[in-house]
């Protein structure tokens, strides 16, 4: 066997504001690694796979390979990565083993890739004897600037936005990591500042890199239009995706510490109710219950259960994804309209989304309004929030 794909899937995923290493998010009830192994481990071709992995989750990445792989499990390993993708993907050449000829790299947070880009890449390094990338031509018209000024407008006709996986002879990619005296954003850098040549073939537009909540969403919308366009017959009636709806209403008891969104906000009055009266939370919980056709959170988990006294509203929300779960149906995204005077959100609505999404599992958007002195909420009596949610089948 004379070809390799390492897969890095090391990143912390930050900017995608869930809560969790990237490549364990779902798409569409899947984690992206499985998506992108999946792939890799079918394609026509056998090839050896290595996946990077964060090294405080290697024995779950082990599990997750196996299970995908099946009969190419022993084609299969997984490391740990580095401090930097730079590393990570150094430690991932380091456990290519011997007769290794052509490696690709790969990102798990591309794992819409189809199978035929793959083969494409592979067969021009071949070919050519050099690195080879996907890429695609930029549309946007792109602009120089300084600061917030428009210096120029730079001609995109020689621009292209490259993508993975990005295919080399292993011996010289190898040597370019050795001596390469500073990081760059994709190997094909690493490559190309050793000396080497890289060239490239057309992408695929499926192929793009979820960074964002809105990639993920995208990811989401694609998968389910390909679910939606393989189904025939009686399965074509079948809903891609349930919606639900949940509201939830709190009076301020000046007596109870705020919490609302699953943050603490420290000299504001707190919302009376059984538990912490997070009504954001609440509002999230029902929703997904809603859409799960699951009943309610009072159905589910009582109004008065001594266990709950306190409780934090992620308790509810954690709850309301496991039934989910065990009915067959993950989250997908999540939107929140919270309704009061204050607290206030604004400052800290991302904090906000990312804690609720860490809870869900899924992207997460919330949004503020004033009732304009109308109403209990515009009286200053209460605060009130109206979630909806979307969840699909695993």
């Amino acid at each position: 066997m004379s070809r390799a794909v390492v897969v890095v899937a090391a990143g912390s995923g930050t900017r995608l504001g869930i809560g969790d290493a990237k490549a364990f998010v779902p798409v569409a009830g899947e984690p992206m690694l499985t998506r992108a192994v999946r792939t890799v481990v079918t394609l026509a071709e056998p090839t050896v796979v290595v996946v990077v992995a964060p090294e405080a989750r290697l024995d779950e990445c082990r599990a997750l390979v196996a299970a995908v792989a099946g009969p190419a499990v022993d084609l299969t390993a997984v490391v740990a990565g580095g401090a930097d993708r730079h590393a990570s993907v150094q430690a991932g050449l380091d456990a290519l083993p011997d007769g290794i000829e052509w490696v690709g790299v790969h990102d798990a947070a591309r794992c819409l890739t189809p199978a035929a880009q793959f083969d494409a890449v592979f067969a021009r390094a071949r070919e050519t004897g050099d690195g080879v990338v996907p890429a695609l031509p930029v549309t946007d018209t792109v602009k120089r600037v300084d600061g917030d000024v428009v210096v120029e407008t730079v001609d995109r006709s020689a621009l292209v936005g490259v993508q993975t996986p990005q295919v080399f002879p292993l011996a010289r990619l190898r040597d370019a990591y050795a001596v390469a005296v500073q990081s760059e954003t994709d190997d094909a850098g690493v490559y190309r500042a050793a000396g080497g040549t890289v060239r490239t073939v057309p992408g695929d537009a499926d192929a793009f890199k979820i960074t964002t909540r809105w990639d993920l969403a995208r990811a989401e919308a694609l998968v389910a239009s390909r679910t939606g366009a393989a189904a025939t017959g009686a399965a074509a009636a079948v809903p891609v995706v349930r919606v639900g709806l949940g509201v939830d209403v709190h009076a301020f008891d000046a007596a109870s510490p705020c919490r609302v969104g699953l943050l603490d906000f420290p000299g504001e009055p707190g919302l009376s109710g059984h538990s912490d009266g997070d009504a954001v939370a609440h509002a999230v919980c029902d929703a997904l219950l809603s859409a799960g056709g699951l009943g309610d959170i009072g159905g589910r988990f009582g109004t008065s259960e001594p266990r709950y006294a306190g409780a934090s509203g992620d308790v509810f929300v954690h709850g309301a994804v496991e039934l989910l779960r065990a009915a067959g149906l993950v989250p997908t995204s999540v939107t929140v309209q919270v309704i009061g005077n204050r607290p206030r959100i604004g400052a800290r609505r991302d904090e906000m989304q990312s804690a609720l999404a860490a809870v869900v599992g899924a992207p997460v958007a919330v949004s503020g309004t004033t009732t304009d002195g109308l109403g209990l909420t515009g009286r200053g009596e209460g605060l009130a929030a109206i979630a909806t949610a979307v969840v699909r089948p695993v």
